[in-house]
């Protein structure tokens, strides 16, 4: 802030003063004095003659020169530790060696402008390596917005409607989907988009699909009970639905204010295209639970008009060698739905891969804390079959899976029916 005095006028007042001092009771008294008649405060009267003694040596203090000095030496330094944290921040584009394009310069300046402002920071890169002049960053910043800036807006709006939360606190569950599967579900909607500009915006707003966890054992083989045989041998692909259908079943952990236990999920999948056909939620691992799960499926299925019973289909249930899958009552459950037992392989990792993959699928998007299905702690039984019958519902109607060519288990099950028995109806819930 300038001074509200001139040099000349703050010499005169401090002369006045210590050349006229003896003719007043007391230095004070001419301070007053002189103070009154030039148009200053006493106090700010009497600094200046402190501050002048000092410089004459007539006084113990900081003189004015080294306090010139302390203040350049102070400017200079924080100069220096803006400049470091300029730099800082834009190591990510000069470490490349080149000079970014001008319009990466100038975002970078938009960013960081409110913290150091634009000339610091213009004259901070222009020393290393990437000259700008502030008035190129002002001819940028009043541009119109171009065509792609304009599109990567609309994109981004669109995608900040599935991956951040809605007005209940909620995220949509296509926010578990990667770029890949998100560029995809956009082309089903009808928004041309490229896939390259999903993969660029999803990665500057740090979205990313949802990432497996640990897989943890729950069924414990019975090596004393007597086993069907595998007719599967890791053949998982079929050619129509009804063939083949894997199960398994997983624990999910119960929240109470007491303690925490455990309930547990089965699923029958049929294997042609993936969709759950028959799920199950229990406390119980008892082999009445797995079984309820295979009577859902049948009924299920013959309610579609499309019964595992049938002649043709000579289906297959495969699944682990869990003592719930090797039980007599389970078996003889198999043959009244018309299913023939299978068992894979003990301590093998791809015994029942489909099942497994499902499970997995189902405690990363369902189960975990931060899943779109969530509603809050899962304090009960009834929490969980309602989060369950969402996610299976969305699973099998709306999730795009890469080996269906990104169509909906559901879809691809009528699209087969459609090119095989366009007589027949098939229903996709």
């Amino acid at each position: 802030m300038p001074s509200k005095y001139d040099e000349q006028t703050r010499a005169k007042a401090v002369r006045l003063v210590i050349d006229h001092v003896d003719d007043y009771d007391s230095e004070w008294a001419a301070i007053k004095a002189v103070s009154a008649r030039l148009g200053m405060t006493a106090e700010t009267l009497r600094r200046w003659v402190r501050q002048a003694q000092i410089d004459a040596g007539q006084a113990v203090g900081v003189s004015s020169e080294s306090a010139r000095e302390i203040r350049e030496l102070k400017r200079k330094n924080a100069e220096l530790e803006r400049t470091v944290e300029i730099l800082k921040a834009a190591t990510k584009f000069l470490r490349a060696g080149e000079r970014p394009a001008t319009a990466v310069i100038c975002r970078f300046i938009a960013e960081h402008k409110a913290r150091f402002g634009v000339a610091p920071i213009c004259r901070a890169l222009s020393a290393h390596g990437c000259p700008i002049a502030p008035r190129t960053y002002y001819a940028w910043a009043r541009r119109a917005p171009s065509k792609r800036a304009l599109w990567d807006t609309t994109v981004t709006e669109l995608l900040a409607g599935y991956y951040e939360p809605g007005a209940g606190g909620r995220r949509l569950p296509e926010s578990l989907y990667g770029s890949l599967k998100m560029w995809a579900y956009l082309q089903r909607q009808g928004i041309q988009v490229a896939r390259c500009t999903i993969e660029r915006l999803m990665r500057i707003n740090g979205w990313r699909g949802v990432s497996r966890a640990k897989k943890v054992r729950t069924t414990v083989a019975d090596l004393s009970a007597n086993r069907a045989p595998d007719l599967v041998n890791r053949q998982f692909r079929v050619p129509a639905p009804n063939r083949l259908l894997v199960a398994d079943f997983t624990y999910v952990r119960l929240a109470s204010s007491a303690n925490s236990t455990f309930a547990y999920t089965a699923f029958v999948i049929d294997a042609f295209a993936g969709r759950i056909v028959g799920w199950e939620c229990s406390t119980s691992k008892h082999t009445t639970f797995v079984e309820r799960a295979i009577a859902q499926a049948a009924a299920f299925r013959t309610r579609q008009g499309n019964p595992v019973n049938a002649p043709q289909n000579k289906a297959i249930h495969h699944s682990d060698a869990g003592s719930q899958y090797t039980s007599l009552h389970l078996t003889e459950t198999l043959h009244l739905h018309g299913l023939s037992p299978s068992i894979g392989t003990v301590g093998d990792a791809y015994d029942n891969a489909l099942a497994e993959t499902t499970i997995g699928l189902y405690k990363t998007e369902c189960i975990r804390d931060d899943s779109p299905f969530r509603r809050g702690p899962l304090t009960g039984l009834n929490n969980l079959e309602a989060i369950t019958a969402d996610w299976v519902h969305w699973y099998n109607t709306s999730r795009l899976m890469h080996r269906l060519d990104r169509r909906p288990p559901a879809e691809a099950e009528a699209d087969y029916y459609a090119q095989t028995r366009d007589d027949q109806p098939v229903a996709l819930t």
